[in-house]
């Protein structure tokens, strides 16, 4: 397993031009209609580390399609997966160039345009195992998940070592309730790549579905654990009365993501009934700092009139 360390990833204004500090890397550019070559506004971008550590975050492009990336760890590869409603994802591994800003547009295929220009039966030019992936694509993202199904598994059936087409499977088949066929996919693709955490949480959850609580806990247990895992888990033992196992959960969890806003309140309420007026201060003011219009902040403003 590798080992979980959280990243940060900051979405920059379009003017701002600061210096890199080492191990940094930045790419702009615009998200594209393939056909028009007009923006697509609000597409979402979703970054997930591919090695050495545990990364995933999405942003947005602006109403321009314009984007911008800021990885503080750039020197380690990035899936970025490209989306925007009626589109065919567009997906693809990247390593930014250290110490650079790198410059990259990104075209995306319509649905509908994507379908017509899909390869007649029998078209000899065409490869069926592509040809099948791709119109599972654009079911999938249609919502069609069924018909995304049947086409996946002929692009497997055509194909057997695609492994795009098996991941896309067991995704697929845990939202039609299919479990035994997410299962076998998320297992081929594992048989290539142990460490995809993807597929770890496909056999989690479709295990868990069929009953099989040792596999699901075994799959769960080579999921890296993530700042919203340890926080629930800390809510548990915290309503079960365990003060300072929660208060050990929430640092956890603070350690992994540093503007989790709910993490600092509760921490800072553990500190309040433990009677630990200075650190409950500082971390209800840490609270109300990320979150001023959140929630429990009026909570966290009456219990610092208290404090001072």
């Amino acid at each position: 397993m590798r080992k979980a360390l959280a990243l940060c990833l900051v979405v920059l204004a379009f003017a701002a031009t600061n210096a890199f500090a080492v191990g940094e890397g930045r790419m702009t550019g615009k998200i594209l209609d393939a056909t028009t070559k007009q923006p697509i506004p609000n597409a979402s971008i979703e970054i997930v580390a591919t090695e050495a550590k545990t990364f995933n975050d999405t942003i947005k492009s602006n109403k321009s399609g314009e984007y911008a990336v800021f990885l503080l760890d750039a020197t380690i590869k990035y899936k970025f997966t490209f989306k925007a409603e009626g589109y065919v994802p567009y997906q693809e591994v990247i390593k930014l160039a250290l110490g650079q800003t790198t410059k990259r547009d990104f075209a995306l295929t319509k649905v509908s345009d994507a379908a017509t220009a899909a390869p007649a039966a029998g078209d000899a030019k065409g490869d069926p195992a592509v040809d099948a992936y791709n119109a599972g694509a654009a079911l999938a993202n249609s919502g069609d998940w069924a018909g995304a199904a049947t086409k996946f598994e002929e692009a497997v059936a055509a194909k057997p070592d695609l492994t795009a087409a098996w991941i896309a499977l067991a995704k697929v088949s845990v939202k039609t309730k299919a479990y035994p066929k997410a299962i076998e996919a998320a297992n081929k693709v594992l048989e290539i790549d142990n460490e995809d955490m993807d597929m770890w949480q496909v056999l989690a959850n479709a295990y868990t579905a069929t009953g099989d609580k040792a596999k699901a806990a075994e799959a769960q247990a080579k999921l890296p654990k993530n700042a919203g895992a340890l926080f629930n888990e800390a809510a548990r033992v915290i309503n079960g009365g365990n003060d300072a196992e929660g208060e050990k959960l929430l640092k956890q969890a603070i350690a992994v993501d540093e503007k989790m806003a709910v993490a600092y309140y509760e921490l800072g309420m553990i500190y309040v009934r433990a009677g630990k007026s200075a650190e409950a201060k500082t971390n209800l003011q840490k609270y109300l700092e990320l979150d001023p219009s959140g929630k429990d902040a009026p909570t966290a403003k009456e219990m610092l009139s208290y404090l001072k």
